[in-house]
């Protein structure tokens, strides 16, 4: 193949060297599995044509993403391979080439060897020694097998080659790039006081890699937020909740309090202090929430669908509100991620008792979690009378039996869902709150080891 007088004089002075040690690695991480990586470098400009070969960078690099930024220097092309070394490979890349084989005798320690003709690598090595043919088996006997040169394309590290020509003279170059296989959550740990009424809260940065690259004394920064990625499986509502999902919405009030963390446009960033070093295969956690007395409240919940009746008693759902606001509250913006709540028992020792996913969560919001399903408070929700009025009326009589066996007062709250925007309460046993068109709520009060019945009359089109 003809190659043009272009490139034929940048491969006669290749450098084929990896850029000098590197003067910062600046890495930008999203909840999502994207980073973007800043590899700033100091490099020697000959003044000619020449490839400059950054080595370490990410195995997952999106090539098309890569732009190397520098003073006086244009570039004429570039090139990611990521053909790594390992025994099978280089085996695969030497069919149809010749090789040698060391066989050493177990008995007398002598070596011989043959070369050979790599015929194929695909499940297993057939080679053509002579006139024979022979399979290359692993069957203990010591054999090795040298190659007099290592494939063009392969390499030890991932490495992204880039043929440029600049002004003579070592300056800084920057390397920039989008990779998948690095991303982070949020973590939180709750501690929820129940004669106080408050609850501390941990929240945890978990840093995976896995990227396939270490990424030495490197300064990070996490984004909470989506940035959209085109071809990337975009999904809003898995990412608002940083890839878990969650059954419900957390977040019964949004909030509108601003705080001094810092912003990128619609993002929020959390700077870890200090530079440190995200080795491949690792999970790493940095705390950057931490917060004692938070005013909390523990109660009960059940959403309900419309007509829904039951035979049996439905468990409530174990609730715990708090806010993270700043007078009171945890003070801060809550990434998305998972809480997990602990009580402690008679004893002083923390107890798991559950945990739940939440959305990222503006200052000054207000959250109630789930942690389970009470064993003790229950609600038996049942149709008691529905009557056609006429054509296009119905009236239906509900009643909803709320049940406590604990030996504390407790409060309940029953959400009954599934109305429609013209449907009313005629009649109710106590006052609900209508939240929205689809719902009203009634907070409950249950005597200790005591029941409360709540009735309600329904006016509606169905």
């Amino acid at each position: 193949m003809l190659r043009s007088p272009l490139f034929a004089a940048a491969s006669l002075i290749a450098l084929s060297t990896a850029a000098s040690a590197e003067t910062g690695i600046d890495i930008t991480i999203y909840a999502d599995n994207q980073a973007l990586v800043q590899d700033v470098r100091s490099v020697t400009f000959t003044g000619d044509k020449q490839r400059i070969e950054f080595k370490n960078v990410s195995a997952q690099i999106r090539p098309e993403t890569a732009s190397l930024v520098a003073t006086d220097m244009g570039i004429i092309e570039q090139n990611f391979d990521y053909d790594l070394l390992s025994p099978s490979k280089i085996m695969e890349n030497a069919v149809g080439q010749t090789i040698t084989l060391v066989r050493t005798n177990p008995a007398t320690g002598a070596e011989t060897r043959e070369q050979a003709v790599v015929l194929a690598a695909n499940g297993g090595v057939v080679l053509q020694i002579g006139n024979r043919i022979e399979v290359l088996r692993d069957d203990g006997l010591p054999v090795r097998v040298i190659f007099d040169h290592i494939p063009p394309n392969m390499r030890a590290d991932p490495t992204l080659s880039v043929t440029v020509q600049g002004k003579a003279g070592t300056r800084e170059a920057a390397l920039r790039y989008l990779t998948p296989g690095l991303g982070w959550r949020a973590d939180y740990v709750a501690l929820y006081d129940e004669g106080k009424g408050t609850i501390d809260v941990q929240g945890w940065v978990t840093l995976t890699n896995n990227s396939g690259t270490t990424y030495n004394n490197a300064r990070t920064v996490l984004v909470a937020g989506s940035p959209r990625m085109l071809n990337q499986g975009y999904n809003p509502g898995y990412q608002q909740r940083g890839g878990y999902q969650s059954d419900d919405n957390t977040m019964v009030e949004a909030g509108t309090e601003s705080g001094t963390r810092e912003r990128l446009g619609d993002y929020y960033l959390y700077p870890l202090g200090d530079r440190t070093t995200i080795a491949n295969l690792q999970t790493k956690q940095v705390s950057f929430l931490d917060v004692h007395g938070a005013t909390a409240q523990h109660g009960y919940q059940l959403r309900l669908g419309w007509l829904q009746t039951s035979e049996t008693p439905i468990s409530a759902a174990t609730m715990y509100s708090f806010s993270n606001s700043a007078n009171g509250g945890l003070g801060d913006q809550l990434p998305a991620g998972v809480v997990r709540f602990y009580l402690k028992d008679a004893r002083g020792q923390a107890q798991f008792i559950g945990e739940h996913a939440i959305g990222h969560t503006p200052m000054g919001s207000k959250l109630a979690i789930s942690t389970g399903d009470a064993f003790d408070v229950k609600v038996k929700p049942v149709v008691e009378v529905r009557t056609k009025v006429n054509d296009r009326r119905w009236k239906t009589q509900m009643s909803y039996t709320v049940t406590n066996a604990l030996p504390k007062p407790v409060t309940v709250q029953i959400i009954q869902g599934g109305l429609w925007g013209d449907t009313k309460v005629a009649e109710e046993s106590i006052k609900n709150e209508r939240r929205d068109a689809d719902s009203v709520v009634w907070n409950v009060s249950v005597p200790a080891n005591g029941k409360t019945v709540v009735t309600a009359t329904f006016d509606s089109k169905y």
